[in-house]
């Protein structure tokens, strides 16, 4: 087990990414410590992984002292902490017009100041442990969809508080930060997501080789997989590092000439 004793924090877990990356992390033999919004879809996490390898906090990321209630819950419930994983994000379209000043300072609350503020609560504890940071980006931090202007702009600033923490946080207190920035991924509210958008409930059955070459786009274990070496020992002095998960090359990409739907 790659993971064996270790504790994790895994922000918005009660379902998607998240979800895939506690329920991964508990099969790899760490504790879990689950967190999300929805009451009912955590409480289907909790029963998947062992009742003694898992606890639950409900609670919005980013209200004050939010971070710090969910060290102290890991503390209390497993005795340490060993890793932390910055999933939770509010994924919300926009774009210039629609992205007033209050609204965009929300997502930055939400997708890049509490994970910021859950670093700096868990790095006393991280720092015993010689243990790790996992940050969830996206793809989009790199400019963005033309709809998701506030997401990718939060995105953005995470990726470059990976790069300058991975270095700073490791040399300091030998704790490893780094990141990976997840391409499209069939979550259950990207389903949904897109079916709000007009688009029929099987979308995701054929989509257009420019978005899929495989016929198919990113499933949350696949990500899952990926995150166990960045919080397992394996990884060893890694840190400061960001890993695109995409089946395609995302920056200075040739798309095909032929832009059919895979069947």
């Amino acid at each position: 087990m790659r993971l064996l004793d270790k504790v994790i924090i895994v922000t918005g877990s009660t379902t998607g990414i998240g979800k895939a990356i506690a329920i991964r992390c508990a099969a790899e033999g760490a504790k879990v410590l689950l967190h999300g919004l929805e009451q009912d879809w955590g409480n289907e996490v909790l029963a998947a992984i062992a009742p003694e390898k898992a606890a639950l906090h409900i609670e919005d990321i980013s209200k004050e002292d939010a971070p710090q209630r969910l060290v102290d819950k890991a503390l209390q419930t497993f005795g340490k902490l060993d890793a932390v994983v910055n999933n939770a994000a509010w994924v919300v379209s926009s774009n210039i017009t629609t992205t007033d000043i209050p609204f965009l300072q929300k997502v930055l609350n939400i997708n890049t100041v509490a994970p910021y503020q859950l670093i700096k609560c868990a790095l006393p504890h991280l720092s015993r442990t010689k243990g790790a940071v996992l940050n969830i980006g996206s793809v989009n931090a790199y400019s963005g969809e033309p709809d998701l202007l506030a997401y990718s702009i939060s995105k953005g600033a995470l990726m470059t508080m990976t790069r300058n923490l991975g270095d700073t946080l490791h040399r300091e207190y030998g704790v490893r930060v780094n990141q990976i920035n997840p391409g499209w991924v069939l979550t259950e509210t990207e389903i949904q997501r897109k079916k709000e958008h007009g688009l029929a409930d099987n979308w995701y059955e054929a989509l257009p080789r420019v978005y899929a070459p495989a016929g198919r786009i990113l499933r949350p274990a696949e990500i899952a997989a990926a995150a166990v070496y960045w919080l397992a020992d394996e990884s060893g002095p890694i840190s400061g590092q960001v890993v695109d998960l995409e089946q395609h090359p995302f920056i200075g990409r040739n798309p095909p000439k032929d832009n059919t739907t895979i069947k």
